[in-house]
């Protein structure tokens, strides 16, 4: 048997990659629609309604046109919106099965889908189990420092990057979203319901793939005291054998040489999370590709789970 799948949006970086991933599973049949159709409502519909599973790879506004486009008596066909969208709306599932059960049946038995954004991932991969074990408050206030790979910057972005006449300042990491109003911030703050919105400090750095999200905590902040190592362990006791998501082993300086690279998961749909610091000031870092679990590698997983499928299948883990 092999399902039907439409990518509304294939010409962007994470419909070419879902697009890559399919070219070797024989479960797979493509729904392609021409070049000079690929914006044409009436056409986008018939693949859509065709399809067991429709790709959102679009804007926003876009994405919330492609759903308007499924026929209101359609319920065979499954939603995955890859969009910042949809990923506070409940008639979505938050398609990041490791933070709990509810998480992962909601994925299982829901027509639509959205998938974390991939800075959110990481923030939210730290957390929203920090919250939920109760090791802070809610309404600690929480602020994270970023590092991303260029293919996170969209097509003008990486052609800005790529460019062999690019001026100098595209070879140093820039800060940007200074006016604390990037897109992923309010899933960031909506799924560990936290009272404010974090600060957040994203930069793109002249690298191509991988990402980088830290968060500091001061120990006397927490709701008890804790030492890196025993929330080290609330970590790995909370991600218990889950394939996607490695509490790596605990390392005063995150690991042995004391350097972590944010592009050493190119290639990878897992994350790992290292806890680091000392018994007043505490780092924990998540590390992942932003086009793997970060992206496309999320929404094949979540495919794969809708389907009934085994949710590694086609990834690299």
């Amino acid at each position: 048997m092999k399902f039907k799948i439409f990518i509304d949006g294939k010409e962007g970086t994470t419909g070419l990659r879902i697009f890559e991933r399919f070219q070797s599973r024989d479960d797979i049949e493509l729904i392609n629609i021409s070049e000079e159709l690929r914006k044409d409502p009436e056409e986008r519909r018939k693949c859509i309604n065709a399809s067991d599973i429709t790709f959102l790879c679009l804007p926003d506004q876009a994405a919330i046109e492609a759903v308007a486009l499924l026929n209101a008596d359609n319920k065979h066909t499954k939603i995955i919106d890859a969009s910042t969208a949809h990923r506070t709306n409940e008639t979505f599932a938050y398609g990041f099965p490791e933070l709990g059960p509810e998480f992962l049946e909601k994925i299982k038995k829901s027509q639509f889908v959205a998938t974390p954004g991939c800075y959110a991932s990481g923030f939210i991969s730290i957390v929203y189990p920090l919250v939920k074990l109760g090791i802070a408050s809610n309404e600690y206030p929480f602020s994270a420092n970023a590092i991303s790979g260029y293919s996170g910057a969209g097509k003008k972005g990486i052609a800005q990057y790529e460019d062999s006449n690019r001026a100098a300042e595209f070879e140093a990491p820039r800060l940007y979203a200074m006016a604390q109003m990037h897109k992923h911030l309010k899933e960031m703050q909506y799924f560990p319901k936290l009272k404010e919105k974090p600060l957040f400090n994203p930069y793109v750095c002249d690298f191509i793939q991988g990402m980088l999200v830290t968060i500091p905590l001061y120990a006397d902040r927490l709701n008890k005291k804790y030492t890196p190592a025993e929330i080290r362990e609330e970590l790995a006791n909370f991600y218990k054998n889950q394939d996607f998501v490695r509490v790596m082993p605990y390392d005063e300086k995150g690991t042995e040489s004391g350097f972590l690279s944010a592009n050493h998961l190119a290639g990878k749909d897992f994350l790992e999370i290292y806890v680091s610091g000392n018994e007043e000031r505490i780092n924990i870092t998540a590390c992942l590709d932003n086009l793997g679990k970060g992206a496309s590698g999320a929404a094949v997983e979540c495919m794969n789970i809708m389907l009934g499928l085994d949710p590694k299948k086609g990834l690299v883990l």
